[in-house]
Order: C-alpha cells, then structure tokens, then sequence
C-alpha cells in the first residue's frame, strides 16, 4: 500500500470475483438485482397467509434432464440443493468456464445454508421415503451435488453459521485459494422458505417485522421480513484472473471471522466483538479503515442488533474516515430494506451488492429510511445512510473500497473488505476483446440445448437479451457462445452481420417453436478410405431407388471420365485407381442417401 495515498497494489492474497449469478424476487440475475437497487424497488409482498415476504415464484421448476436427474430424484431432492446446482452452472458460465471442463480440478465449492425446511416436510410424509430421500434432505449435498455433477476435486461443504452463513463461506473459500488448497472457487448461498414452521417460530422471538418492511438504522425499526433466493459467485487469485484476461468484477483484500463469545445472551449482538471482526478484517486486507466509503450492513432493522452495529461501525470506521478529513462519512445501507432479509444466504446477498456498488460507482438508496433511530447518532458516528442513489467518486489513483457486513443469530460475526478492480484487469479484457474483431461479413451464432425444448429457451433468452438487454456486440456474443458455453447436442448455428439480422433469423428458422428445426437428423459419408471391391454391388442388384440414383450419377459423370460408374461397382473392379475412387464414392454416397430418403430418412 502507497503510504501517502492509501493506493492497493496488486497482491498475492487478492482474490478476484470473476463470475456471478442470481435468483431473487424481483431479480433473475445479477442486473436485474442492480437495476431493482438502482430504481429503488422494494420486492417485498403480504402472502396469501397474510405474512410478509419476498418471495420467489416457483420453488419447483427445475430442469431434471439438464442435470443428469431423474424425475424422482429431483421430486426427492430439497430445492435448496436444485437452486444450487442452477447458480452454480450460471456463476461459471458467466466466468466465460465451460462447467465441463472442470472436471478433476481442484475447484472448491462452499454453500452458505441455515435451514431445511423441506426436510422438515418431507419427515412428515414417512410413507414417501425412499432411496434418494437421505440424500436429498441432507444439507452438505447442497455443495457436494454440485462437486459430483462437475467432477470437482477441490473442498466441497455447506456452512452453516445461521445468518452469517453465506459470508463465511466466501471467507472460507478466500482462505483456500490463499493457501493454494483451491485453484477456482464456486461460492454459493440458498434460502427458501417451504415450511410454515419457521416462520412461526422466527415470529415468535420477536425478530419478524408486523408491517411487512425492514427500517434500517430507522426510528421504526422492529424486526426484518424474509426473504428467498440465492446468489453465487466465482473466484480465483487476482494474478490468475489478470494472466487470463477475465473480466473483474471485484477484489477481496481479506477478511475475519469470530463469535460474540458470552456476550449479554445467545442472540444479542456484541460491540466489542463487532469491533474487533471489523479491525481484523482491515489489519488482513492491508486496508486503512479511514479509506472505507461504503459498508453493506447487516442491518436487519431490530432494535437491539441495529444500534450495536452503528456503535461499531463508527468507532472502527466512521471516526477513522473523518480523521483523514474525508468530506463525506462513512455510507452504509441495507439489500434487506429491497429483498428482505434471506438468512443463510443473507451475506452473499449483501456481497453481491457491495461487489456491484464498487464496480459501478455509485451507491444506491436504502429504503423506509426517514427518521435515525434514537439510539443511533448518525452524526457522532459520521455515518450516513443514503436516501436517494449517490455517485461513488475518489481521488485520482485511489480505488473504491467497501465492506461487507454478516452477523449470525449465534454470535458468528463475519467481514470482508472489497476492492474496485485494478485498471490493468478492464484493459486487460479490452485488449482480448480487440483481438477477437475481425473484418467478417457474417459470424457464426451458436446455440445448444440438451433437449430441442431446451434449445428453444436458451433461443428465446438469446434473442430477449439482444433485443431488451444493453447493448452487446455481435462478434463477443459469438465468440462466448462458441468459446465459453457448453454445446450440447441439440443445437442451431445463425449467421448473421449485425444485430437486427440476428433477431430476424432467430424468427425467420422458427428457433422459437419448431422442435424439429434444429438437431435432426444429417446423413454424413466419409471420403476416400472406406471403399471396397464389391462395394455397392448388392444393393444395384436389388434396389431400383439406388440403381436409378446411380444410373443419374453415371450419366453425370460420363462427359468428365473415361469409365462407367454402374459398370465399375457391378463388375468389381478394383478401386485403387484415385481417378476412379473419388468420384464412384461420390456417386454411392448420393444414390445412398436417395434410398434413406425413400424410407423416410430425411
């Protein structure tokens, strides 16, 4: 670190976020999630059982078939694990990694999870048990599912620290590839909310809000409403992602992890302890904590955790921030006020919003923040909570940094400190992009599907995403589909020059509704090689299609040769000659092809 300016330089502990994935109410991927934060949209909604909740549409759709399962083991697997495998497989590919080419790797896979609901159902239901049943109500399958389907030979665990859970599973995973256990790292963290039980037991201790709302570090704060959904997020050494050109969304310097160890009670939140994981954390990452602009809060918006969070926060870095003479304090805020508060998944949900809000410079707006919570002197502590979307600007030569915070129910208190990505990793990717363009009239568009129902989709979200989406070049969407995408064995090939041709050809070949438009059937002939003496001769004898077709090639020919073609196969003469081979292979491999045809084999 540059003493006079507090710059970050590159470092062998830097870890990169290379790839991210998404499920959220209100957010299918990570840039709707940006999006709903940037607009200010609260996804939060009373249920049919008048509870509040943020809720995800259909636990149930799961592709089975795409992920090697058979109906009944999915039927028999927790949807927490499904959820898993679906952000898993999207994390890496928008890593530009092919999951296939994975396999034997040393990839880690860390899973933030605190409940399992669907266990809790499905011990109800004795009589449907059977031999996928363990397996799939166990909560560690929800990292090793994934290590199984990708063949992964890195560490493979569920963490469970209740709602810290999913940020000390990055911090694990941080660890690992630190002291080189990993070379890749997929860090994922589920929560769905399938039993009516846990909320019910959740209302009981008071920690649910009546009012359907989280009011963080607000004067009305009484208690969180819960939310469903996962996020994943792909990392590996910052070297390694600069010597592979990949896209850097974010950096982790480091972070600390530890537990209120006998504080007041079990659930109530320590300040010493929260003090020491956040002077931890900033003594690891080699960071100054007057640096810090941002800090995603745990912020649950109770009475009791809120104001011990503000107290730390502002004596680590609130007061450090106006010591440097900054002329801003210290912004801190919450996703929990968006999409509630997701539990075990809860930590990578404000990861991902720390690691979008440095990448975009700019802060978004914390929702139901109107009055500070008397307990809660904003000023004293140099703290401010942002009402309406900021932008995040720092001196010439300083990166944004940020904080990211998750307390567990037990006393497990996480922190990680991120970084804005070097600017040698965007000109990196720049300079990759620029090698690829290429003076073509048309490129190559490729899209696959297991299933030709799944090709329809991946079609369908092809053309949605070029149509509505930003705006993205024609030659990077072909050269990522082609080079960093599984082609399954379903698949269809576009050419097109620009994008409204694209769209038009996707229309134009019924990509949408035809299951028989794309991965039907071809007949291929090899060449020269696979003939023999007598070959053909049988079928001349006994089939008119192929003596016909045969006798069209021969007359064909005849102007260009000094032989017969039907003479040559019904003699059996030697084919050794090149002259002869070439073309009365040629002419079997046609007259073939019209017999096929006349049985249908098209």
């Amino acid at each position: 670190m540059n003493p006079e300016t507090g710059e970050q330089h590159v470092g062998e502990n830097d870890i990169a976020v290379v790839g991210l994935a998404c499920r959220m109410p209100g957010a299918a991927n990570h840039e709707e999630f940006w999006e709903l934060l940037r607009n200010g949209r609260n996804s939060v909604s009373r249920q049919d059982d008048g509870t509040w909740r943020a809720a995800l549409e259909d636990h149930g759709a799961f592709d089975a078939e795409f992920f090697g399962m058979t109906a009944a083991q999915a039927a028999a697997t927790d949807p927490q694990q499904r959820l898993v495998l679906e952000l898993g497989w999207e994390a890496l590919e928008h890593a530009g990694i092919v999951p296939g080419r994975l396999r034997g790797t040393r990839t880690g896979v860390y899973v933030g999870i605190a409940s399992d609901d669907y266990a809790t159902l499905a011990a109800r239901r004795t009589g449907d048990a059977g031999g996928y049943s363990a397996a799939g109500r166990h909560r560690a399958m929800a990292a090793n599912r994934l290590s199984y389907l990708l063949g992964l030979r890195g560490p493979s665990m569920a963490v469970d620290t209740a709602q810290s859970s999913s940020l000390v599973a990055v911090h694990l995973a941080c660890e690992s590839l630190r002291r080189g256990e990993s070379d890749l790292a997929v860090v994922g963290g589920v929560n769905l909310i399938l039993a009516d039980d846990s909320t019910t037991v959740m209302d009981l201790m008071g920690a649910l809000s009546p009012d359907g709302r989280c009011h963080t570090f607000d004067a009305r704060a009484n208690g969180y409403v819960r939310g469903e959904g996962g996020v994943a997020v792909v990392l590996k050494p910052l070297h390694r992602a600069l010597a592979d050109g990949d896209r850097v969304h974010c950096v982790v310097k480091g972070g600390a992890v530890n537990n209120d160890g006998g504080g007041p009670s079990l659930t109530t939140p320590d300040r010493a302890a929260q003090e020491a994981v956040l002077r931890e954390a900033y003594d690891r990452a080699g960071v100054r904590p007057g640096r810090v602009r941002f800090v995603e809060l745990h912020g649950t918006g109770t009475r009791a955790g809120d104001p011990v969070e503000a107290a730390a926060l502002g004596a680590v870095l609130g007061t450090a921030r106006a010591a440097t003479g900054a002329g801003t304090p210290l912004a801190v805020g919450s996703a929990k006020t968006n999409v509630g508060h997701l539990e075990g998944a809860a930590g990578l949900v404000g990861f991902l919003k720390a690691a979008l809000t440095v990448r975009e410079g700019e802060i978004p707006a914390t929702l139901n923040h109107e009055t500070p919570h008397p307990d809660i002197p904003l000023d004293a502590l140099n703290l401010h909570v942002p009402t309406a979307p900021e932008p995040w600007i720092e001196p010439a030569g300083q990166r944004r940094l940020a904080g990211v915070s998750s307390f567990g129910m037990g006393g497990t208190n996480a922190h990680l400190v991120l970084e804005e990505a070097p600017a040698e990793a965007a000109a990196e990717v720049a300079a990759v992009a620029e090698g690829r363009r290429a003076a073509l009239p048309v490129v190559p568009v490729v899209v696959s599907g297991r299933t030709a129902e799944g090709l329809r989709d991946q079609a369908a979200q092809l053309s949605a995403r070029v149509e509505h989406g930003p705006e993205l070049d024609l030659l990077d969407v072909a050269w990522t589909l082609a080079d960093a995408r599984t082609v399954f064995g379903h698949r269809a090939v576009v050419l097109a020059g620009d994008r409204d041709e694209l769209l038009t050809r996707l229309e134009r070949s019924a990509v949408h509704g035809v299951a028989g438009s794309f991965g039907r059937r071809v007949l291929v002939f090899p060449g020269q090689g696979t003939q023999w003496v007598g070959m053909g001769a049988e079928l001349l004898g006994s089939s008119p299609v192929f003596a016909g077709r045969l006798r069209e090639c021969a007359d064909a020919l005849a102007p260009f040769v000094d032989f017969d073609v039907v003479e040559v196969l019904r003699e059996g003469r030697s084919l050794e000659r090149v002259d002869v081979v070439q073309p009365v292979t040629w002419a079997v491999m046609v007259s073939l092809a019209e017999v096929w045809r006349s049985l249908g084999v098209v």
